[in-house]
């Protein structure tokens, strides 16, 4: 059942608390965003979704506007239809991992290629924010369970 949270800024707190600050599929922190991370509804309102913690994830801008109000998508392998990598239900490591480099996510699953093909999770922008941040010794992040 979900919990009824008193505002919104309690509600977005607590999205923040569970993605640790980062994008809950790209993994990109939000301390090296240009914009503010969005938290985004994993069923879309358009679809039904509620506004409670179990359908709210943590975005950044890149990842929410290629999710959209996608909860499937083909996987590029198969040709065939898969649900999208659901930060609230899915273990990402179930879906991901990372390639040799530690600076592509490599899809395991018909749900993690579709969610890294949709989402546009190798973009240039996110694979050069990697790069730097592995430079750093701040990549690869761990891993949400």
């Amino acid at each position: 059942m979900a919990e009824t949270f008193h505002s919104r800024t309690e509600l977005r707190a607590l999205v923040v608390e569970q993605a640790r600050d980062r994008c809950e599929y790209c993994l990109s922190p939000a301390s090296y965003a240009t914009q503010r991370l969005s938290v985004e509804h994993v069923l879309p309102r358009a679809k039904g979704g509620q506004t409670v913690f179990e359908n709210l994830a943590l975005a950044c801008q890149g990842c929410n506007n290629h999710k959209y109000q996608h909860t499937e998508a083909v996987d590029p392998v198969s040709g065939l239809i898969a649900p999208l990598y659901n930060p609230r239900r899915d273990h990402w490591s179930n879906h991901f991992v990372w390639s040799a480099d530690l600076l592509v996510l490599v899809g395991l699953t018909p749900t993690g290629r579709a969610t890294i093909a949709t989402l546009r999770l190798n973009r240039t922008g996110v694979v050069n924010l990697r790069r730097l941040l592995l430079g750093v010794g701040e990549h690869p992040p761990i891993v949400p369970e």
